[in-house]
């Protein structure tokens, strides 16, 4: 355990010098990470995309449990953090961190997130969780610029692809439909925890290559997230979605994730 002042990373770390590091961000419930398995293991499936060493997966299962109980925090945020080492042959690092959430979640829920078209071309590392991250905040910057909350990142060819930190979802009658995993995006945990919640709750889920102008067209829209959960999305480029307000969907799978958070 580590003073969260003290220095850590050398300076000629590779993950400092080249961004080869990748990581994953969860959420706390109640003291016990959730999904933390399902994390672990896309951590490792980033690693490997790098070629990184596989990391330690029982080891950050510990350090992960301890962190969030030294931080004495229930309900916060964990970052697990694995990066090749220092430059010229230095045993990897894994690192797991521990902070507060987010300010405003509840109310940014509330009220609907603002989204702007951000044209995009993924890289060769889309789908791994490195933080070469450069190109995803860029994309964010670029859309607050324009007075939107997040970026929505649409392909060349007009195909949804994903928000830079979230999976997009958006909602015709009782369907759900979501960007396949074919396309080049991250295969988001909560992506996958509400594709199985969705059923019980009365929703239909397919996947597939959709264009922009179908998600605005559809009757809601959503993201999901770790750390967001479920975020309903009221407008993309100045326009309303979904009649200008959060839909019910959006509103039912944030309860049902609750609900299964809290069954651990």
């Amino acid at each position: 355990m580590l003073d969260p002042a003290a220095p850590v990373l050398h300076a000629d770390d590779e993950g400092v010098l080249r961004g080869r590091a990748v990581f994953e961000t969860l959420r706390v419930y109640g003291g016990l990470p959730f999904k933390l398995d399902a994390h672990l293991a896309r951590l490792g499936a980033s690693a490997g995309r790098l070629r990184l060493p596989a990391p330690p997966y029982d080891a950050f299962g510990e350090a992960a449990g301890a962190a969030v109980h030294a931080g004495g925090r229930p309900d916060c945020t964990l970052r697990l953090l694995w990066t090749a080492g220092r430059e010229g042959g230095g045993p990897p690092l894994g690192l797991a961190l521990v902070s507060t959430l987010p300010p405003g979640l509840d109310e940014l829920r509330a009220r609907g997130l603002k989204l702007a078209v951000v044209r995009w071309a993924a890289g060769a590392l889309a789908g791994a969780k490195s933080t070469s991250y450069a190109e995803n905040i860029s994309a964010q910057h670029e859309a607050t610029e324009e007075g939107a909350d997040d970026a929505l990142l649409v392909a060349p060819d007009e195909t949804i692809l994903e928000a830079p930190t979230s999976n997009v979802w958006f909602r015709e009658g009782t369907r759900l439909l979501t960007p396949s995993l074919a396309l080049p995006l991250l295969a988001g945990v909560t992506r996958a925890t509400l594709w199985d919640l969705a059923p019980p709750a009365g929703y239909e889920v397919e996947e597939g290559a959709y264009p922009v102008a179908r998600l605005l067209a559809a009757d809601e829209v959503f993201l999901s997230s770790s750390v967001r959960e479920v975020a309903p999305v009221v407008s993309v480029d100045g326009k309303p979605v979904g009649g200008g307000t959060p839909g019910p969907a959006a509103a039912s799978l944030q309860r049902a994730l609750r609900a299964a958070a809290e069954l651990g």
